[in-house]
């Protein structure tokens, strides 16, 4: 039997020549598989550009500590394919194991019959034949790209459609403003389901997510105005029309997890899940755990080269809004604790590296640029490096991240660095994986 890497190999050789966001390849593709996405227990589909992620991981550790079985559907994956699929099983779901993953992978080259598909296409009718062959009860499913289009939304009726804030990434194919981006985003939107729209950065965002709900008759379910969610003395408090919660602080790091965290509460009271008592949305809470996004690294290969008391954190934050979260709370451990903060940075070239780096400066002490390995998209180091001086950073260039760390080892330093590597999901991956602290 071949393994599932051989079948994504494979799978490249099915792109189409051209890209055009579409649903009919996959729809084609479901219906020669017997249409698995009518046969799914209830689904919470979940778009954004920054938070969908976290948002996701935040419902599951609710819902787990309610005792429900959980599939969740993310991307992309950081070390291991296997990652983006997790089968809801007793006591927490666990990520598909490699057999499942690739017999659904035959499955889907069969019924394929060496049509043009995309990888990303092909993988989640894989995905969405084996959530619909293992039994759970509520499904978390995370848009890929936009909305509209993206092979996720072949739902018809999910249970709440969410919207996490929406900022400027993949122009190239969803807009060059960020109207044109929520007006992709708001695709997933349907008639009689909750829009749930997560507090947004940017006006034109809002009007925009706001007008296609109510144009497409949905049930609008507004942060600021159906719910809310703040931080008063130390707790998290989350209020709707169905009452109030005071929660501790989510255990994700970050200011912006709050937000995450009142979205991921109101799309689930949304969506049928009103019900569940204080303790579980409280378990959940403390529970959470979503790699590479403010994951601090205490232990692994990498972190030991660090000069002992470093502080060594990991974000996949890759655009200016990511970025200016990503600042935010650097800023705030620098008034906790001063440290110099040293940032290792790798981006691929379609990100917005000029204001994604724009919001360290006079923050960081020290920029190192990376390339990301097997990443041809990826930015040259010599331009994330040209970048960060154009904001005014002082920058140099390693081989990789783990150079960079050892480098950072080798060096004397009078007080213990705070060391960040960030620019994308990838290098994190990279990271993780060479670390030896795999996503569990």
């Amino acid at each position: 039997m071949h393994s599932s890497d051989d079948y994504l190999t494979r799978f490249l050789a099915l792109h189409p020549k051209l890209i055009d966001l579409k649903l009919d390849r996959i729809e084609r593709l479901l219906q020669a598989l017997g249409s698995p996405h009518e046969k799914l227990p209830p689904v919470i589909h979940v778009g954004g550009t920054n938070g969908k992620g976290s948002t996701v991981a935040f419902m599951r550790a609710i819902l787990e500590a309610a005792g429900l079985k959980v599939h969740v559907y993310t991307s992309p994956h950081l070390v291991r394919f296997h990652e983006r699929i997790r089968l809801g099983a007793e006591g927490g779901g666990r990520y598909v194991a490699e057999v499942v993953l690739a017999d659904a992978f035959r499955r889907c080259e069969e019924a394929n019959k060496d049509q043009p598909i995309t990888i990303f296409e092909i993988t989640t009718a894989a995905s969405l034949l084996l959530f619909s062959e293992h039994p759970a009860d509520v499904l978390l499913l995370e848009v890929g790209l936009g909305g509209r289009y993206d092979a996720t939304n072949v739902i018809a009726t999910p249970r709440a459609a969410v919207v996490t804030p929406v900022s400027m990434d993949h122009a190239e194919f969803l807009g060059d403003s960020v109207a044109k981006i929520a007006t992709e985003k708001a695709g997933i939107f349907k008639r009689g389901v909750p829009a749930v729209i997560a507090k947004q950065e940017h006006d034109d965002a809002l009007t925009v997510l706001e007008d296609l709900a109510e144009k497409v008759h949905a049930i609008p379910f507004v942060f600021g105005q159906q719910f809310s969610v703040q931080e008063e003395g130390g707790r998290l408090v989350y209020q709707d029309e169905d009452g109030l919660l005071d929660l501790p602080l989510p255990k994700l790091a970050g200011r912006h997890q709050h937000i995450n965290a009142g979205t991921a509460i109101a799309a689930l009271r949304a969506g049928g899940f009103a019900h569940l008592p204080i303790s579980v949305f409280e378990k959940g809470l403390e529970s959470v755990s979503w790699p590479a996004r403010l994951q601090r690294i205490t232990r692994g290969t990498l972190h030991a080269w660090l000069p002992a008391d470093s502080e060594f954190w990991l974000d996949g934050g890759h655009n200016p809004d990511g970025g200016k979260a990503l600042a935010t709370f650097m800023a705030e451990r620098e008034d906790a604790q001063d440290r110099p903060l040293i940032m290792i940075v790798g981006m691929l070239g379609t990100k917005d590296s000029l204001h994604f780096l724009e919001n360290f400066e006079g923050l960081a002490a020290r920029l190192i640029a990376v390339p990301i390995k097997d990443q041809t998209a990826a930015r040259a180091p010599e331009d994330v490096m040209a970048l960060a001086v154009q904001n005014g950073l002082k920058a140099e260039i390693a081989p990789s991240a783990a150079a960079a760390l050892e480098r950072i080892g080798r060096e004397h330093h009078a007080i213990a660095p705070r060391v960040l590597v960030t620019g994308s999901l990838y290098l994190a991956g990279e990271v993780l994986g060479e670390n030896g602290t795999p996503p569990e």
